[in-house]
């Protein structure tokens, strides 16, 4: 049987006015009661009717998200709980997916980008932000970004302090009595792997070691791979711990090294970035920093409905703290390998 606004009235202990004006983001409800009607509609998994909401409030009902791919399951995560978020709210995700090829210029106007199709846009991680800013401020449509590569003054934003996961990540190695730890980075354009290097550069500093052993790469698995392979062929010392920027490049460091008959991390300790999902489930299991994306999404809708209801400034910026996963792939320092 059909689930209905009465149903969620009985369920929440509200009255029928108090969960409509709730459906409709009315900012005189109080808390409280907000949250009761919020939880029974998680509950009985009711769904407004978006059309009748788009006549009492005007609106379209529908929230916009751009992204450049849906391969990476960090992003697929902030978008699932994006999706939920708005769902408590009333309202229906549309997504667009912008290919962004190397450094090609193209229109960034993107096709979402119209008061007549969404309420509000959510940019996750687009290398055209300064292109979509200034197209969404020209259209005065309510943004959020997710992931900028660049400092903004009076942008909404959310990110992930990566500077601090990038601290400790290296400050977990050094832990373990590594000193010779290399860094491989992400793209210098992409503001997390900056911030990810400089916090590998001051742990190493403040520990009193060498933060010389860095190269640049890309976030991927073939870079990791790539580079391990020429570190080995040029008969270098190997260093006995790598942090690399991303779990794909982590990935890539683990198979290269295992092929040259390394053993990881009986001989060399490695930690990724992000949790990924297959984090947990290769051989080691991967040590990694995790990315907060349920409160990213949570963040992100909260912080749009209310940009969208006039209650936000565009200045709110938000840095969530990652967390360290210790899982298989890195171990106690046991001696130089050669």
């Amino acid at each position: 049987m059909k689930v209905n606004i009465f149903d969620v009235a009985k369920k929440s202990g509200m009255s029928i006015v108090t969960v409509s004006r709730v459906l409709n983001n009315a900012p005189t409800v109080r808390e409280k009661n907000r949250q009761k009607v919020l939880d029974a509609i998680k509950e009985l998994n009711y769904s407004p009717n978006s059309a009748a909401r788009t006549l009492v409030r005007g609106k379209t009902g529908v929230i916009g998200l751009t992204i450049t791919a849906l391969n990476d399951t960090v992003f697929d995560g902030v978008v699932q709980s994006v999706l939920e978020n708005l769902k408590l709210n009333g309202y229906v995700l549309a997504i667009s997916i912008a290919h962004e090829l190397g450094n090609e210029s193209f229109d960034a106007s993107n096709f979402l980008f119209h008061h007549d199709r969404v309420d509000g846009i959510i940019v996750l991680s687009t290398l055209q932000e300064e292109a979509y800013i200034a197209d969404l401020e020209r259209k005065k449509i309510p943004f959020v970004m997710i992931d900028s590569h660049s400092e903004h003054n009076n942008v909404p934003t959310i990110n992930v302090d990566n500077y601090l996961g990038g601290y400790e990540a290296t400050k977990h190695l050094i832990a373990l009595g590594h000193k010779r730890i290399a860094h491989i980075s992400g793209q210098y354009a992409f503001l997390s792997a900056r911030q990810r290097k400089e916090g590998f550069t001051d742990a190493m500093i403040e520990a009193g070691l060498s933060p010389s052993m860095i190269i640049e790469g890309e976030f991927g698995t073939y870079c990791g791979h790539s580079i391990m392979q020429n570190w080995i062929a040029q008969g270098n010392q190997i260093p006995s711990a790598i942090f690399a920027a991303d779990d794909m490049i982590a990935l890539g460091v683990i198979r290269s090294l295992m092929e040259a008959g390394y053993n990881v991390p009986g001989d060399v300790s490695v930690i990724g970035y992000d949790d990924q999902s297959f984090a947990n489930e290769v051989h080691p299991r991967l040590t990694t920093i995790r990315q907060p994306v349920g409160q990213v999404g949570e963040h992100a809708v909260k912080i749009l409905m209310d940009l969208i209801q006039g209650k936000q400034t565009k200045n709110t910026k938000l840095q969530l703290k990652p967390e360290l996963i210790f899982r298989e792939s890195t171990a106690k320092y046991k001696g130089d390998i050669n």
